[in-house]
């Protein structure tokens, strides 16, 4: 594959997820809620499809459960597909159409039930097309993620590219929590906003148009044109090229631990604030926590260039964890002064939200990138896909096992639980287990990042051999 050698080109490719991010978000967050009315206390007619529940919920409660599942174990075999495929027009672009195709078709007819009568009929709609929805999004995104290893020719660009995408992360984040209750506070059905966002969806056609490569039908070849793999990697041997590399594993329990601190934070920051005083404003305190971080993965990306990633990666976690630690002061000053206090400390976490959507992408993509150098197998697809694996699965533990737990544990009714008191330092707790982690990292990845002077006159001196060499 041709790499990017413009900062611009990698900045619009690092744009290209936005989109089919943005209406993943609300097909999850929003459109999956709207077809039950149930639990709306305000704006019901415009928070969902008709003011009435459209599925029969049991059955859908299961079915979503059983399509959720699904979602997490196709990713490794969908990674094997695009790792694998052989046409005329290469492998990357093909697989990104296959999964795109379908994923606007399913997105668009959700939001058209076939009866206007909660039922059978419906329920089994509406989990045949977020099964087609997921199934598609998958396909498409990790073969994006996939060529963050092949797209850009080293690890400094590799890190840029992973910035622009966190920050376009941040950016949809943003974008739900912001103009989406805006919109409905406007009067708008949240069918009318789904559409709205649509458009966005355009972006992923952006690496139709940058990606260069040739035809693997004959094996998979370089930008030079020299056959660089052409046997196909198996499902179980590309998985094997994954979990044999014991770097790679312990990242994924540096990782998995991390990602239960962050699932925790959004999943149940709103919680804890409605139970702070008579009710904060959570707009404020989230834009306190999302709008600074394009200016604060500046500073991140300086500490990775002086001390490494491994530096850098710490600084983030215990930020965040004295941020979330802060919050504790909610419930012990005055009530005119809880909310500068939850915004002071939701600045000192945008430290490290915006870096924790980096450092998933650069560390995998890092990683498949040195194992397609020294073993010629490409198998950049699996990385994320396991990653992916792992994150949903201590999503899940966060989310459905642990905040439970925390919200009901001691509650009665509609109150939650006298721990729910201390959910910051729960938050907090788990982004430290990673802090201390992160101390064992592998000093590849430690140093991953790190500009020495060492380093760039080693680039000098090999520049200056290639001149010569001409």
């Amino acid at each position: 594959m041709k790499t990017l050698d413009k900062k611009w080109k990698i900045i619009l490719y690092g744009c290209s997820g936005l989109g089919l991010n943005m209406i993943n978000m609300i097909m999850g967050t929003h459109l999956c809620n709207a077809i039950i009315a149930d639990g709306f206390e305000s704006d019901v007619a415009f928070w969902t499809y008709s003011e009435k529940t459209l599925v029969a919920v049991g059955i859908w409660a299961v079915l979503s459960v059983i399509v959720k599942a699904f979602d997490g174990l196709i990713d490794i075999p969908f990674s094997s597909f695009t790792d694998n495929l052989r046409t005329r027009w290469g492998r990357r672009r093909p697989a990104i159409i296959i999964g795109y195709i379908p994923l606007l078709i399913s997105y668009v007819l959700f939001l058209f039930p076939l009866s206007s009568e909660a039922g059978i009929l419906n329920t089994l709609w509406f989990a045949l097309l977020l099964s087609i929805f997921y199934a598609s999004y998958t396909l498409t995104m990790i073969t994006y993620y996939a060529t963050f290893a092949e797209i850009v020719a080293n690890e400094k660009d590799r890190m840029f590219l992973s910035t622009v995408k966190s920050i376009c992360d941040v950016v949809y984040f943003s974008l739900n929590f912001a103009l989406v209750p805006l919109f409905v506070g406007f009067g708008i059905n949240i069918r009318y906003i789904a559409l709205i966002f649509l458009p966005l969806a355009l972006t992923m056609l952006i690496p139709l148009f940058l990606i260069k490569e040739p035809s693997t039908k004959d094996g998979i070849v370089n930008a030079e044109g020299q056959a660089v793999q052409t046997e196909r990697v198996g499902f179980i041997k590309s998985l094997r090229y994954a979990f044999k590399n014991k770097r790679f594993v312990y990242w994924l329990c540096i990782v998995g631990v991390m990602n239960i601190g962050l699932q925790l934070f959004l999943g149940g920051i709103s919680i804890f604030f409605s139970n702070v005083g008579d009710g904060l404003n959570m707009t404020l305190v989230m834009a306190s926590s999302f709008a600074p971080v394009p200016f604060t993965l500046i500073l991140y990306n300086k500490l990775i260039k002086v001390k490494g990633l491994k530096f850098a990666f710490q600084y983030i976690l215990v930020t965040f964890s004295v941020g979330m630690s802060l919050m504790m002061l909610c419930h012990v000053v005055p009530t005119a002064a809880q909310m500068p206090v939850a915004i002071a400390c939701a600045i000192i976490v945008s430290f490290a939200i915006g870096a924790f959507f980096s450092v998933s992408y650069t560390v995998p993509s890092q990683m498949a990138a040195e194992e397609n150098a020294r073993t010629g197998a490409c198998a950049s697809s699996m990385y994320f896909a396991v990653q992916g694996l792992f994150e949903a699965i201590s999503a899940s533990l966060a989310t459905q096992v642990i905040l439970l737990f925390i919200r009901t544990f001691g509650g009665s009714g509609e109150s939650s639980g006298p721990l729910m008191k201390f959910f910051p330092l729960f938050v907090a707790a788990f982004t430290m287990i990673a802090f201390v982690m992160a101390a064992f990292l592998p000093k590849s990845i430690a140093i991953l990042g790190k500009e020495s002077k060492k380093k760039a006159e080693k680039e000098e001196e090999a520049l200056a051999s290639v001149g010569v060499a001409e």
